[in-house]
């Protein structure tokens, strides 16, 4: 049995996948990194560290998703789906390559844990009868005080 390693990101690692759920692996190679320079206020480092990370993930070309969540996670990940189908994702909210890097692979692990649940369908519910009795008997009450609006009968 292979030993279960505890990432930095907190995600188990199982001889060296990213866990999504007890099924579904990604494999790290899957994933491409970059890193580049956050914005913001940062001090004198601002300028010198490239300390934002973008992560790229290419769902469309990769073995390790089922067809239904590859579908779900595009539809999920909206803007951040390029035309080609990889997946990318900029992570800066930290001042260390670390942590956003870090940050980035949680955000990808959550958007795939997310598409991996499959939604639960929508049950048709019929209106009762009491339900349309007391919506026409409502209409009858308003129509019939709506009436009495009218002109008042003449006296002639």
């Amino acid at each position: 049995m292979a030993p279960m390693v505890t990432a930095a990101f907190g995600r188990r690692i199982k001889t060296g996948m990213i866990e999504i759920t007890n099924d579904i692996h990604i494999d790290p190679g899957e994933i491409a990194e970059s890193f580049i320079r956050a914005g913001g206020p940062g001090g004198q480092n601002v300028n010198k560290v490239s300390s934002a990370v973008q992560l790229r993930f290419d769902l469309r070309g990769s073995p390790s998703l089922p067809e239904e969540v590859r579908a779900r996670a595009e539809r999920l990940a909206g803007r951040r789906l390029t035309k080609e189908g990889v997946l990318v994702i900029t992570a800066n909210r930290f001042r260390t390559q670390e942590r956003n890097r870090d940050d980035a692979i949680a955000r990808l692990v959550d958007l795939l844990q997310r598409a991996a649940r499959r939604p639960t369908p929508r049950r048709k519910t019929r209106v009762s009868q009491a339900v349309k009795r007391r919506r026409v008997d409502a209409k009858t009450r308003r129509g019939a005080l709506k009436k009495l609006r009218g002109t008042s009968p003449s006296l002639d």
